[in-house]
């Protein structure tokens, strides 16, 4: 570090008289001393400049925000070293979530066991493993699926008994209870109860719970006016207007899908994850790729880049996209983009390859 920056005689490089920081109009110089030094209070100031500084960068890098920018492998070798010197429960927690965000279910899954068995009454620490033993369940053969099912619940359940007034972990359970067959402990009525206990904490994600039970139940007209009262209830946000295009998706209503993402884009951005989902949705359907492109450069450009949605996939989700425009550069400098975040991501690794083979 070089404090050549700290200038001697005055806090400002503007001419003035020397030794301090202010002068006031005639006054009459001091004779100079033998040597030049700067006055304490001066130093003082630029020290505390460089305080502040220093400071701001340290928090620019924390594991949270790297993981929030997308900047995987540098969390993952920042939280390494920590865990090396000093590991902690959070450590390891932030561990499982830099693997998740790859995909890494095997890496992750014993750091997340590790937070939890250091941490047992924290809830977030069980709310996480339960999500990355669900991913890993989703790829499982039948039998391992249900083995790690029961452990998924089992999770899910703890953190919420011990933060009953987390939404998300309300809403990942209500899912769970959504999907699993009841062998398992799933049942639309579980979810259902989740969905009333939802609605005082998070009455948007309530009538989402509800609307995919209408759509369980196959009464698309009901799983409707669910989703749009949860537009209703989260003020017209964004991730309402997303969850409902997504639901026009499914029932192949594909206009009206268009028309839900478009007024998204215009929507008050209550989740930024949103505008990755709508370009996600327009992709597989094939519609709109220009509206597509534009959500996902809004979403890399702006300073509210979540975990949920890392920058890294969000620029393979550009390179895909301008795959489909046939424009392989702007496709290649995606991948790029996304390797210089995540070097080992797979997906852009096989996209940079087909787009420069």
């Amino acid at each position: 570090m070089s404090w050549r920056w700290i200038r001697k005689n005055s806090c400002h490089s503007e001419p003035g008289p020397k030794h301090s920081c202010h002068s006031e109009p005639g006054a009459k110089p001091r004779e100079e001393p033998a040597f030049e030094t700067a006055p304490l209070a001066c130093i003082l100031v630029e020290l505390l400049t460089l305080l502040l500084i220093l400071s701001s960068h340290s928090a620019a890098q924390t594991p949270q925000t790297l993981l929030a920018t997308g900047r995987v492998d540098q969390a993952l070798q920042t939280l390494e070293r920590q865990i090396e010197t000093a590991p902690t429960a959070e450590g390891y927690n932030l561990l499982c979530r830099a693997h998740f965000e790859l995909g890494a279910w095997d890496a992750g899954i014993p750091a997340c066991e590790k937070a939890s068995s250091l941490a047992p009454d924290n809830g977030l620490y069980h709310l996480w493993l339960g999500r990355i033993y669900g991913e890993k369940a989703d790829r499982a053969n039948f039998f391992s699926a249900a083995g790690l099912a029961g452990k998924v619940r089992a999770e899910f359940e703890r953190a919420v008994e011990l933060s009953p007034n987390n939404w998300e972990a309300r809403t990942d359970l209500a899912e769970f209870y959504l999907e699993a067959p009841a062998i398992v402990g799933g049942g639309k009525d579980k979810a259902h109860a989740q969905a009333v206990l939802l609605a005082p904490l998070n009455p948007a994600m309530a009538h989402w719970v509800i609307a995919r039970i209408a759509e369980k139940n196959k009464d698309t007209a009901a799983a409707e006016q669910e989703y749009r009262a949860a537009i209703d209830a989260s003020h017209g946000g964004a991730r309402a207007w997303v969850n409902l295009a997504g639901f026009y998706r499914h029932i192949n209503r594909l206009d009206d899908m268009e028309q839900a993402l478009r007024t998204m884009e215009s929507s008050p951005l209550d989740h930024s994850a949103a505008l990755v989902d709508g370009a996600g949705i327009l992709l597989r359907t094939g519609r709109d790729y220009p509206m597509a492109i534009r959500l996902v450069r809004r979403y890399v450009a702006s300073s509210t880049t979540v975990e949920e949605a890392p920058v890294f996939k969000a620029h393979v989700l550009l390179g895909e996209l301008f795959e489909k425009q046939g424009d392989r550069l702007a496709a290649a400098e995606e991948y790029r983009a996304a390797l210089t975040l995540a070097h080992g991501f797979r997906q852009a690794q096989e996209g940079l390859k087909r787009v420069t083979r």
